[in-house]
């Protein structure tokens, strides 16, 4: 896809947004249903189901995927994805890309070891190697947008407010 055709495709949601500020506003879901047997979650994901359980450093098996894990492919994924939209709209060739994250945990905050220990990533780090020809400052502006635009980094990055509820069927 080059610059013109991602504008002629995203020019009628924008205008659309514009005079419908509402229509903007959608809201994504996920849901998943405990294990039975095991301290799993299994999350349905769209395309496949993903099995959660705990990383191994707390217990678990290594069978099951680490939601930290998740998170960070899920940054990745948004980030390539962003990178991607911006150069095309810039007009910036990349010839190719690699999208990288990684995160320190302590796991000492998410099995009570020590209250003074995060629970969560305490660093988070998001490295992309790109192969394009492009000015010192096209690269600054492309790192400059991804960064404005991935609706995960910034999700990580100005914490949403969070509301959490349980009900009981009991």
């Amino acid at each position: 896809m080059d610059a013109q055709a991602l504008r002629a495709l995203q020019a009628p949601l924008k205008e659309q947004y514009r005079t419908a500020p509402e229509a903007a506003v959608i809201t994504l879901r996920a849901s998943g249903e405990l294990d039975s047997t095991s301290i799993a979650c299994k999350v349905e994901t769209g395309r496949a189901l993903a099995v959660a359980g705990l990383h191994p450093a707390t217990g678990g098996s290594g069978l099951e995927l680490c939601s930290g894990d998740m998170l960070l492919e899920a940054l990745v994924a948004c980030a390539g994805v962003t990178l991607k939209a911006v150069a095309t709209a810039l007009e910036i060739p990349l010839r190719s890309g690699r999208v990288s994250a990684e995160g320190d945990l302590d796991f000492r905050g998410t099995l009570g070891v020590d209250r003074a220990a995060p629970v969560g990533f305490k660093a988070i780090r998001l490295r992309f190697d790109i192969d394009a020809d492009a000015t010192e400052e096209q690269i600054a502006t492309l790192l400059k947008l991804t960064e404005r635009y991935c609706v995960v980094f910034q999700t990580i990055n100005q914490k949403p407010a969070l509301d959490v509820a349980i009900n009981n069927a009991a």
